[in-house]
């Protein structure tokens, strides 16, 4: 397999400049995100027409020419779930990535289940079976043997001809616009993990009261600030339990929080001060500047209803050739039952109402929950035995 090795700035502004009219770039990356704040770059597999290239990130001191590259509207860019990949592209660019085509979201959208595996997709399209001798990888090391690099190509050497298949089966079910509308929201969900702060995931606070919220939020802060600094993952400065504890304690008195069990740890002895002006600093907000609870899941709301729906989602989603998982699940359902049987002010309307889904999935459910459709076995022995049909 012959390819272009890049190792230097140079090489790389120039490789990228000759890829300026490509009209079509498939690419990968590897890296190690186990023991760092952020996901390290480790390398960068290209294909283009017929080049291939590593990129060795590692080895230079930016790698910005290549995700200005992708930034550029008017190409084709081919990567398979690239939510990372468009993870990196916003943090080098603060750009989504234009012209995205993710083959295992195409999969979704052309009938094959989601999500799908690069080496299943291939086998299916192309009938080739990669290989997996080096899954496990430390991509850090230097120097990559012929073995791992091969192995890092075969990711991308087949993106190409699987794009122009996939396409092809695209604009056979009418489906452009719609894989182009849900690479957008997915980028758009990238960007907002990367640019908001999501201290509302912490583990366990669910149902706390809005004081013990801001003190998750002021501690969350104090966390991500000093794992950036350190650049250690940041569940290994402070695990979520013990925020959720310090949190319920509400007590900025360092005996106190050296006093809750796994507090004690001396790795912490050295943090009892900032950590306790973190949470003082959240008692002292003003009550009417403190975060709102989050709404409960509507679970009340007809059980039974909610399972019918949630059969229908997938009989819909199987009759149209699209993967159930791709267009939504069962707290997807809870939202439309509360938004049409149960409205609250401020309500936005669920995705399963609005955009592609709501062409395919919204219009049914509103029939059905209105009395205007119903569902009934059809034919026993196919695949997909149930169908759909308008009450006159």
């Amino acid at each position: 397999m012959e390819y272009e090795s890049i190792s230097t700035s140079e090489e790389l502004r120039q490789f990228c400049d000759e890829l300026a009219d490509a009209p079509v770039i498939g690419f990968d990356t590897e890296f190690v995100s186990e023991d760092r704040y952020r996901p390290q770059l480790c390398l960068i597999q290209v294909a283009a027409g017929d080049r291939l290239a590593i990129i060795d990130p590692l080895a230079m001191e930016s790698t910005d020419p290549f995700w200005d590259l992708l930034i550029q509207p008017g190409r084709t860019v081919i990567a398979h779930a690239a939510r990372e990949e468009s993870r990196f592209c916003y943090q080098f660019t603060g750009k989504p990535i234009a012209g995205l085509f993710d083959t295992q979201l195409a999969a979704g959208f052309s009938g094959m289940e989601f999500p799908i595996s690069l080496g299943n997709l291939v086998h299916r399209l192309t009938g080739k079976t990669l290989t997996k001798g080096e899954s496990r990888t430390n991509w850090r090391h230097r120097p990559l043997s012929t073995d791992q690099l091969r192995y890092a190509l075969q990711d991308v050497t087949d993106l190409q001809p699987m794009y122009r298949m996939q396409l092809d089966a695209i604009k056979q079910l009418d489906r452009e616009q719609w894989l182009v509308e849900e690479t957008e929201i997915r980028q758009q969900k990238v960007i907002e993990q990367e640019t908001t702060e999501n201290w509302r995931r912490v583990s366990g606070c669910t149902g706390m009261t809005p004081r013990q919220l801001e003190i998750i939020r002021h501690l969350w802060r104090w966390r991500d600030k000093r794992a950036e600094a350190q650049d250690r993952p940041v569940r290994r400065v402070m695990r979520d339990d013990l925020m959720v504890e310090l949190a319920k304690r509400g007590s900025s008195d360092v005996k106190k929080i050296r006093s809750i069990r796994g507090m004690d740890w001396r790795g912490y002895s050295s943090n009892y001060d900032d950590i306790s002006a973190a949470i003082q600093a959240a008692i002292e907000v003003p009550d009417e500047d403190l975060p709102r609870r989050t709404r409960r899941s509507r679970s009340v709301i007809s059980p039974m209803l909610s399972q019918f729906l949630s059969t229908s989602l997938a009989c819909i989603s199987r009759q149209n050739k699209l993967a159930p998982s791709i267009v939504g699940n069962a707290d997807d359902v809870k939202e439309v039952l509360g938004y049409e049987l149960d409205p609250k002010e401020g309500d936005q309307v669920p995705s399963l109402l609005t955009g592609w889904r709501g062409e395919i999935v919204g219009k049914t459910f509103r029939k059905l929950l209105s009395g205007q459709a119903a569902i009934r076995v059809a034919n026993v022995r196919q695949e997909q035995p149930l169908e759909f049909f308008d009450l006159d």
